[in-house]
């Protein structure tokens, strides 16, 4: 009878989750290739127009990294009817804000304006893809910007460059081995000319998804949209190269010096397959019972009651081709990284050899119940996962089914990816300690 109750309830949350989070969208193409995708919302007078680019840090040469990245910030220079310096002049002026960030995978780009002003800011997002400005000036300028971000992101900051030293030793052959942000020689090596052709070979129109989504009136969208994106001309279709890792057989041992922290590091990585496959869902499950919160297993156990660690930590870094599953862990004397680390294999085998508990199963879901709901609380958050889901994911109503996909996701499963997955063999171990060096700028 209680296991009764227990589905009876469980179902009954689906189905309000399911309904509540119901996102309505219409979508279509231009001629040139563009996908348009539309959300309406009348609930507050904002709306959000954005647009995501099929172009990350991947799609970069080895001796020319950190372009994509470089281009968030460079496609904010100018355009031929926006003057240098009048972008952000113009949407704080009419009352909104923009942004932008950039991935291993995808740009995306995006204001929040008053309703009123949706014609302001299509027109904007047509003039960076249809006329910006790359000139000298603006390289130079943005090589500057870039420089300090990465001294005061990465090189100067504590754990800076831990993410940048798991990747490098996890992936050999795709992309996915370098940082995003890039290397600092490699633009400063690099001549205008291959910025203008970067440009034109990526920010296409046949590589881009608009999302308008907020308070706006329909046809009359679709009316500016055709006026302003219509006319761009369709670029050249992308080649995209397909790179192929061998899997890890045996443990791969690194060793990274940082010379801004004190108290060392132990990482665990594994690399896992495309955010797509239902087994990176089942793992971020997993990195949820390892490590979300202070009742998490890792935390309580280590952290909490044994003393063992100033902190603990478990995620799972999903991208479009592969991902890597993280586990991190910062010892607290007299323990080293290497108690620290069999304590983390203890918990490993118990979930690949024990299922979990119905009780922690059920507050695993309500877990990701709730984040399915927070993720779509506001246009913002909708417009994004909207363009995701339509770029990275090729399933654009996963906005709206994600949830039924976890569901349907067994005990046995967790269990089981564990199993593939967290072995010692097929694992990074990177020591990420302290150094006696000056941090380099």
């Amino acid at each position: 009878m209680k296991k009764s109750i227990m589905a009876l309830s469980t179902a009954l949350m689906l189905g309000g989750v399911a309904s509540a989070q119901k996102v309505v969208f219409e979508e279509y193409n231009l001629d040139n290739g563009m996908h348009v995708i539309l959300h309406n919302d009348p609930s507050a007078p904002v709306v959000v127009t954005s647009v995501m680019y099929h172009v990350g840090s991947k799609d970069e040469k080895p001796d020319r990294t950190g372009f994509a990245h470089f281009f968030e910030h460079l496609l904010f220079e100018g355009t031929e009817n926006i003057k240098r310096g009048e972008w952000m002049k113009i949407v704080t002026g009419n009352g909104g804000t923009n942004n932008a960030n950039t991935s291993d995978d995808r740009t995306y780009y995006y204001e929040v304006f008053p309703s009123n002003n949706l014609e302001l800011a299509l027109w904007m997002e047509s003039e960076r893809l249809m006329h910006p400005v790359i000139n000298q000036i603006g390289v130079d300028t943005q090589n500057e910007v870039v420089k300090e971000e990465k001294r005061t992101s990465f090189d100067n900051r504590p754990y800076g460059n831990f993410l940048a030293e798991v990747k490098k030793n996890i992936f050999t052959k795709h992309p996915y081995r370098w940082s995003t942000i890039g290397s600092m020689s490699h633009l400063d090596a690099a001549t205008l000319e291959e910025f203008q052709a970067f440009n034109k070979k990526f920010y296409i129109p046949n590589n881009a998804v608009l999302v308008v989504a907020g308070d706006f009136e329909k046809n009359q969208a679709k009316e500016w949209i055709q006026k302003y994106f219509g006319p761009i001309k369709k670029g050249a279709a992308i080649q995209r190269e397909t790179f192929v890792e061998e899997p890890i057989t045996q443990t791969i041992k690194a060793k990274f010096e940082d010379a801004n922290i004190q108290i060392p590091a132990i990482v665990a990585a594994y690399r896992t397959p495309s955010m797509k496959t239902r087994d990176a869902r089942v793992l971020d499950m997993i990195s949820s019972i390892l490590s979300d919160g202070k009742s998490s297993r890792l935390y309580k156990k280590i952290v909490d009651d044994k003393k063992m660690a100033l902190q603990i930590g478990a995620f799972s870094n999903s991208q479009e081709d592969y991902g890597s599953y993280i586990i991190y862990g910062l010892p607290q004397a007299p323990n080293t990284a290497e108690s620290i680390l069999a304590e983390i294999d203890e918990e490993i085998v118990k979930i690949q050899t024990e299922l979990i508990s119905e009780k922690d199963f059920q507050k695993l879901q309500n877990k990701f119940d709730n984040n399915f709901v927070n993720a779509n609380s506001n246009v913002e958050g909708i417009a994004e996962n909207l363009a995701t889901y339509y770029m990275l994911y090729g399933d654009i109503n996963l906005i709206n089914t994600e949830i039924e996909l976890l569901h349907s996701i067994t005990r046995e499963e967790i269990r089981d990816v564990a199993k593939k997955y967290l072995n010692p063999n097929q694992r990074l171990l990177l020591d990420y300690i302290p150094s006696t060096e000056q941090a380099k700028n």
